[in-house]
């Protein structure tokens, strides 16, 4: 370990934070939707400029992608990726930078994560006489929506020119206290599938049952009945959720039964063979249900991201870099989490390294009191930059 080197990060993190911070104010003051995020992208762009740093955009619209090259640049490539979109939320926080946009939050802390890369963009760059090898830096759209944006950079060719032998991201973790870090390899994150139900039958007055098909009935019976699959097909070892989320109908009422109600949902699971075959049975139960009891059912699942598998020794390297970094006691092992992240794509192709950095308590992920530890930029910057000159040494 270079002590020295490390000591310099840490000072570099110390001086820059207070400009990450305005920077990370400002994009949360101006959220923007999945693969609308035009403004940030431009706003991006220009401290890039202004930093000195070469980038090309255009990746799916929005997309950034910039390069600090070391010593010897092409003797190993390393990707480091954050994502810009915000969520259709209506912040609730008094704070002076609180959004703009009515209506649009930065409730997953995709400001924290660009921010935090654009802080990481000064500190490599002003150090890359001190690394042998080259720097690629994603700000990535979409993760927020389907398809995710992580799967259209890589359609057109974000892990190319120069290829990544390694990827590392990192997301904020209101769950972990601010000064901390958490890893895991291997499985880390489920597969997220997105179920539209549409069930169809004869609507009318709710005093007179046997003169209808019962579409609300037929409804709660498949949300019922779906989970049986969970419950009873499942291996036990295979982690997997099914919930609904959603039900909704037009034309109902206290005494009115309507035509036509639509459900939405979700599935996780992390297995691949597991998830095609629960996919087949939720289908066979829903239709069957449906014409069981005089209706039709339309079972539409789009599929979602896939599991997210972090590469064994691309992570020890990350959590070795961070032990070193923060000290042993503050980088915790993670457990297995039901939610998805489009990340995943990434590791389908290359190694990659996705871990949690500690923002301290607030309200949950996705809700709109959802804020951060602003100190926890001053480590998010760092550290990343820690991990990735680590990762370029490594062989």
């Amino acid at each position: 370990m270079n002590k020295d080197l490390l000591e310099h990060i840490k000072q570099l993190s110390s001086s820059n934070l207070k400009e990450v911070i305005a920077i990370r104010r400002h994009i949360h003051q101006h959220p923007e939707l999945s693969f609308e995020e035009h403004k940030t992208s431009a706003f991006i762009q220009s401290k890039l400029t202004e930093f000195g740093i070469p980038f090309k955009t255009g990746f799916v619209k929005t997309g950034i992608v910039a390069l600090i090259e070391g010593k010897n640049p092409s003797k190993k490539v390393i990707a480091l990726r954050a994502d810009m979109d915000a969520l259709p939320i209506i912040e609730e926080n008094d704070v002076s930078y609180k959004s703009q946009n009515e209506g649009v939050m930065h409730a997953c802390g995709h400001d924290v994560h660009s921010s935090s890369l654009l802080g990481v963009v000064k500190i490599l760059n002003e150090l890359k006489s001190e690394f042998e090898g080259t720097i690629k830096l994603i700000f990535q759209p979409g993760e927020e929506k389907l398809p995710g944006g992580a799967s259209l950079m890589i359609n057109e060719g974000v892990l190319e020119n120069p290829a990544p032998q390694a990827i590392v991201g990192q997301h904020v973790f209101p769950d972990l206290p601010y000064g901390k870090v958490g890893f895991r390899g291997g499985m880390y994150m489920a597969s997220c599938d997105e179920i539209y139900v549409t069930v169809k039958g004869k609507g009318g007055h709710a005093a007179l049952p046997h003169k209808f098909v019962d579409t609300v009935l037929i409804s709660c019976q498949i949300i019922n009945s779906l989970q049986q699959i969970v419950s009873r097909k499942a291996r036990p070892d295979i982690p997997c959720v099914l919930s609904f989320g959603k039900i909704n109908s037009t034309g109902g009422a206290t005494n009115i039964i309507p035509d036509e109600v639509k459900i939405e949902g979700t599935f996780r699971t992390m297995n691949e063979e597991w998830r095609n075959e629960a996919h087949t049975l939720m289908v066979q139960m829903a239709e069957d249900i449906a014409k069981s009891m005089g209706g039709t059912c339309e079972f539409d699942i789009q599929r979602g991201y896939p599991f997210l598998k972090n590469d064994v020794k691309t992570t020890e390297i990350s959590k070795s870099s961070a032990q070193e970094y923060l000290g042993k006691e503050n980088v915790i092992d993670l457990d297995l989490r039901m939610t998805g992240e489009d990340f995943a794509y990434y590791t389908q192709h290359i190694p990659g390294c996705f871990y949690r950095l500690g923002t301290g308590e607030s309200s949950g992920l996705h809700t709109s009191t959802f804020n951060v530890n602003e100190q926890s930029l001053e480590i998010g910057m760092g550290l990343m930059s820690w991990i990735a000159i680590n990762q370029l040494k490594a062989q």
